[in-house]
């Protein structure tokens, strides 16, 4: 399977490519066909064209949240690095728009610069805005749903539409797009975002920073493994369970924070997988609680359902 040497993409598509080195855990096999993409059109275009085509297709962010299948991914991985950012400075307000392939801490970082506050939370929040607003991401009390105005999509119809914040059913780690993941795909967002000081979002963020790097444990992981449950914390739960420091192979529960499952160089999706259900079991025997996974996990695919 290849693109139609004709379409503009087809100088880059490449074949076979690792994706452990696009995974913020460094895990996970090849993709059987790989394309990076550098804006919004160009998402819309790769995507029509595998639809076209009848090929299975993923989007690739910044690879946080993200577990991928050893045995690789048939099909189109679609790397998503669309990253233009306008603001437009109003009275009290600015309106910011973003494509969604943009380093989410980045645009977090060129708001504050400006003064723009209401973002300051997201500078240490790993991943692209585009999977921000999927997972509806969050930390230190804000999330996406407190900053999104709209979201600019392409349909299953190939048409680019726009949907309201209402349209968008946030909810805690959770949105209609990653509720029905093949309904649309995010191509970008208008955010409406109040005017601050500078200095004080700039302290702000430091101070964020300072308390990720207390509380979270440095090296390749995949950020939260699980949402919190209702009135307790996944971590808690799982330290309590006594797994904090459990380990397979090269893949470890942190003994930093017991939510965090990290990668020591060379750990299998499967080694993660194995400390998921251990956790999983764990816990509920002990505490009755069923914890649910924040992170997606990449699945192989068999090729003759791709083409």
């Amino acid at each position: 399977m290849a693109f139609p040497t004709s379409h503009p993409l087809a100088s880059k598509l490449q074949q076979n490519v690792s994706l452990a080195r696009f995974t913020s855990a460094r895990i996970g096999g090849t993709a059987e066909w790989y394309l990076q993409v550098e804006s919004a059109t160009e998402l819309a275009e790769a995507v029509h064209f595998a639809r076209n085509l009848g090929w299975h297709y993923r989007i690739l962010g910044a690879g946080s949240n993200l577990l991928v299948s050893d045995s690789g991914i048939a099909g189109l991985t679609i790397h998503n690095r669309a990253k233009t950012v306008h603001i437009e400075p109003g009275a009290q307000h600015a309106l910011v728009f973003a494509e969604s392939g943009v380093y989410l801490p980045a645009l977090a970082r060129q708001c504050a610069l400006q003064g723009i506050a209401g973002l300051a939370w997201a500078a240490t929040v790993p991943g692209t805005l585009g999977g921000a607003i999927f997972g509806n991401a969050g930390a230190h009390g804000g999330d996406m749903a407190q900053c999104l105005r709209s979201v600019q999509v392409f349909t299953q119809e190939n048409t680019v539409g726009e949907l309201a914040l209402a349209d968008l059913h946030m909810g805690y780690r959770t949105s209609r797009f990653k509720q029905n993941p093949p309904e649309f795909v995010i191509l970008s967002a208008q955010m409406l975002l109040p005017f601050g000081s500078a200095e004080q979002i700039q302290v702000e963020i430091s101070h964020f920073q300072e308390y990720r790097k207390r509380t979270q444990p440095p090296g390749a992981t995949m950020g939260s493994m699980f949402k919190n449950p209702p009135g307790d914390y996944a971590g808690r739960l799982i330290e309590a369970a006594g797994l904090k420091g459990y380990r397979v192979g090269d893949a470890e529960i942190s003994p930093v924070h017991a939510n965090f499952f990290v990668n020591h160089g060379g750990a299998k999706t499967s080694d993660i997988q194995t400390l998921i259900n251990q956790a999983r079991q764990t816990v509920f025997e002990k505490f009755g609680v069923q914890l649910e996974l924040e992170i997606e996990i990449w699945q192989e695919i068999k090729p003759e359902n791709c083409i």
